[in-house]
């Protein structure tokens, strides 16, 4: 096992000090998330509610940890602007974090922005930089990436994170993420995690194979994601999935994976609403579902999964009948407890941590 500092070792010589004591203090608002225990007839069955972290979401770690190693090696100083691709949490949390610590935040969006991340961008200060062009895959995940290169390449001293790379992500899930399930469990049978960036399932699945070595990880994938090397499609919520296979997947120890369709996505959004009181995002429902039809071998297994982000993000979509009703059209089968009254968007909402 790799520690951190073995993946991205600390370099002091120019290092900004000012800047380092400013963000070693911002670590201290990220504290431990809550662990509930969900009624279940067959499952010890719990949830890691991470969007009580201080911006909202499970990448406030990643974007901490990403932000931090690089201010500790000397490559971000007070004068670097931060790039990142994302139209989500990923970029949410990096726009927050560089706000607190005085720093200029690039992060490129494409149209399928959700309004909620938008608002939070602009009101943070982040300096928005949007991409319009499909890629060959139908999203727009790889001309962001495109475009990250062309601003590094004219905006002098600039600095990516990169996201589906930086080993600061995996990092703060074996530290952080992993650290709090295993300080709130003295044994997990199963631990369901939605997949992205793969930095979370990274540094959770080496912690806890460590710390419990008969846990299975179970990966969690949309319908029409890459990952796992499915047939790229066309996919509608966001948080989970991918166009291209992330690096840091290959750090990750998985037993089983599993993949999802939309649909019953947004059934098990609602769901969790409706029994549990869980008002959860897109990624959080796709791993309940997973749970649901996943054939445990054994009696009353200890099973637990990652709520990643707070549903008030999906508000337009995965909580919205009528898009609801929309998606179930794309599909072929609408339901019939939902009508349409209008014409949604076909936009593709996707990769956007």
């Amino acid at each position: 096992m790799k520690s951190r500092n073995e993946y991205m070792p600390i370099k002091r010589e120019g290092v900004d000090q000012e800047l380092l004591a400013r963000v070693e203090a911002l670590g201290a608002a990220l504290r431990p998330t809550p662990v509930v225990r969900l009624a279940h007839p067959r499952l010890n069955l719990f949830a890691k509610l991470e969007y009580h972290s201080v911006v909202g979401s499970i990448k406030d770690r990643s974007a901490y940890y990403m932000l931090r190693d690089a201010v500790r090696r000397g490559v971000v100083r007070r004068t670097t602007t931060v790039i990142e691709s994302s139209s989500g949490n990923t970029a949410a949390a990096l726009a927050v974090f560089c706000r607190i610590l005085g720093l200029t935040f690039v992060p490129i969006v494409d149209p399928n922005i959700q309004n909620h991340y938008r608002g939070l961008l602009e009101s943070a200060g982040a300096r928005v930089v949007g991409v319009n062009e499909r890629d060959e895959t139908g999203g727009y995940l790889k001309t962001r990436l495109a475009k990250v290169k062309e601003l590094l390449a004219t905006i002098p001293d600039a600095f990516w994170t990169d996201q589906y790379h930086n080993p600061s992500a995996l990092a703060a899930h074996y530290e952080m993420t992993a650290g709090g399930i295993i300080a709130s469990f003295s044994s997990v049978d199963y631990v369901f995690i939605g997949v992205g960036t793969a930095g979370t399932i990274a540094g959770v699945s080496q912690r806890l194979k460590a710390h419990f070595p008969t846990v299975k990880v179970v990966a969690v994938d949309a319908e029409g994601s890459v990952i796992f090397g499915q047939t790229p499609r066309h996919r509608y919520i966001p948080g989970i999935g991918s166009s291209v296979v992330p690096d840091l997947l290959g750090h990750a120890i998985i037993d089983d994976t599993v993949q999802v369709r939309e649909l019953d996505t947004i059934d098990a959004c609602h769901e969790l609403l409706r029994e549990h009181q869980i008002l959860a995002g897109g990624s959080s429902g796709s791993s309940y579902a997973a749970i649901k039809s996943y054939p445990f071998s054994e009696p009353n297994p200890t099973v637990l999964f990652l709520c990643a982000d707070r549903g008030t993000a999906y508000m337009d979509t995965v909580y919205n009948p009528e898009w609801v009703a929309w998606r179930h059209e794309q599909e072929e089968s609408p339901p019939s407890s939902l009508s349409c009254s209008r014409e949604l968007s076909a936009s593709v909402l996707v990769e956007q941590p």
